[in-house]
């Protein structure tokens, strides 16, 4: 008899997977994920694809673990858990790719990648040859891809989008390349509103709501990820998963940026502090 009935137990939850790696700091990667999981009422799983050294002022080291640790952790929650959504972030070499998309290519859950190859800092995140086994191995495999204006110009290999309608082409290029959907977030660009994207086969999405001044955005690609693959696994269309994460993200900026912590670009807060 499986354990969990002879006691009792059989209430089931909502559950997320995280493939990312770990922020030292805690802002960002696997911290921020499971923050945000647990937020949105999902339980979080996880597989730790990099041990970074990192504060709030920017990347010390990073340590990748084998390619087979990384893809038998993938597995160890895939065998055991009911996984609806999964996560992805930082991956970090061409080896850890592969592995990773081995382990998820008959996998039965919705996959939002959110295409980490720079630190806030500036600082590269991603080894030689990576991009090509993203476009080759990964891409084909995800739902949702969740570039930056510099992520999505390096993984196609143009310039960094100047406005609306450059981000609206680059999107339906990056669909060429596998993903189901492209969510190009605008950010970076000057304006008094933030503009994100949702390029789909069916057409483009805008998202727009007024910037936030805040000096604490470290982990934002991270949460809205997160958020809209808890969303998902809260059964929600990606058009309203999209929406319902954009605004968590703004309610935890606000939260966030009257908080010091650390010398320098803090984390937003995805839940209140006591």
């Amino acid at each position: 008899m499986d354990r969990r009935h002879a006691a009792g137990v059989t209430r089931r939850l909502q559950i997320a997977l995280t493939i990312a790696g770990s922020d030292s700091g805690g802002g960002a990667g696997i911290q921020a994920d499971l923050r945000t999981f647990a937020a949105l009422g999902v339980y979080g799983a996880s597989a730790v694809t990099a041990l970074t050294a990192q504060n709030t002022e920017g990347v010390r080291a990073i340590h990748y673990p084998p390619p087979e640790i990384v893809a038998a952790q993938i597995q160890a929650a895939l065998d055991d858990f009911d996984v609806a959504a999964i996560k992805i972030g930082m991956l970090g070499t061409p080896e850890i790719v592969r592995a990773a998309a081995h382990a998820l290519r008959s996998v039965d859950a919705f996959i939002v990648y959110d295409p980490v190859m720079f630190a806030s800092s500036g600082a590269a995140l991603s080894e030689t040859g990576f991009v090509d086994t993203v476009r080759r191995e990964l891409l084909p495999l995800v739902d949702c891809l969740t570039p930056n204006l510099a992520e999505a110009a390096a993984l196609l290999g143009e310039k960094i989008p100047a406005n609306e309608a450059d981000m609206a082409s680059q999107g339906a290029a990056l669909l060429k390349l596998g993903p189901g959907a492209a969510l190009m977030k605008g950010g970076h660009l000057a304006g008094p509103e933030t503009v994100d994207l949702l390029v789909t086969a069916q057409g483009v999405r805008r998202y727009a709501a007024p910037r936030i001044p805040s000096a604490n955005l470290h982990g934002t690609g991270c949460t809205l990820s997160s958020a809209i693959a808890a969303n998902i696994v809260l059964g929600m269309a990606l058009p309203e998963a999209v929406a319902a994460a954009k605004s968590f993200v703004e309610e935890a900026i606000v939260r966030g940026r009257e908080i010091r912590l650390g010398a320098g670009d803090g984390p937003l807060l995805q839940a209140k502090l006591r």
